[in-house]
């Protein structure tokens, strides 16, 4: 058997093992309902991905929820296309920016409370599919919002309803309600070699 035929014969045994295994895991994930996702880490790529669920979801014609904490000052490719392309997306910010911008507990912690009342009743309509709730785990983070009561919120939402979290941090009891975690991890970033924010990629 030549050096080719042997690498060949190699693969198709790892390939063959590996696609075992991919069918036992496929075979044994039996539940069927919505999931609790938290998007976390240091890491550009978080609202990224939460609005490529969206854009997924949207696909399938189910009906979506977007409510963006924090951000709002700054006008936003998604921003703009949602508004623009999607309009049966429910979609809200809390528009005030970064809280190191705006160095006003009250004040955001009166718009946090504004814009939890938009996104809690999103959480008890079972007509949603998806609801992602952007830079939430700030709102945690700085106790803008009661815990106990987001955690809730969550954790009851309609079983068939899936929920998106973005943001650092947000604390051990969030991981622990939430079903899948994914950590952006900060490898090597643009912004800190001097390059600025580029419209359409990072904005």
């Amino acid at each position: 058997m030549s050096d080719d035929a042997k690498r060949d014969a190699k693969h198709k045994k790892a390939m063959q093992k590996q696609k075992e295994q991919v069918d036992a895991g496929i075979a044994a994930a039996s539940t069927e309902r919505g999931v609790g996702i938290l998007l976390t880490g240091d890491g550009k790529g978080k609202t990224s991905s939460a609005f490529g669920m969206v854009m997924r979801a949207l696909g399938y014609g189910y009906k979506v929820g977007v409510v963006q904490f924090i951000k709002g000052v700054q006008l936003s490719g998604e921003e703009l296309y949602i508004r623009d392309k999607c309009p049966d997306v429910t979609f809200y910010q809390m528009g005030t920016g970064f809280t190191w911008d705006t160095q006003d507990r009250s004040a955001d912690m009166a718009a946090a409370k504004k814009t939890w009342a938009i996104a809690k009743p999103m959480l008890e309509d079972d007509s949603y599919h998806l609801v992602v709730l952007d830079e939430l785990t700030y709102m945690l983070a700085y106790d803008y919002l009661a815990e106990d009561e987001v955690i809730e919120a969550i954790k009851n939402r309609p079983a068939n309803q899936s929920v998106v979290v973005t943001g650092r941090g947000g604390g051990a009891r969030l991981k622990d309600v939430v079903d899948t975690v994914s950590e952006v991890k900060d490898i090597k970033h643009a912004y800190a070699q001097g390059i600025t924010a580029r419209k359409g990629v990072d904005y």
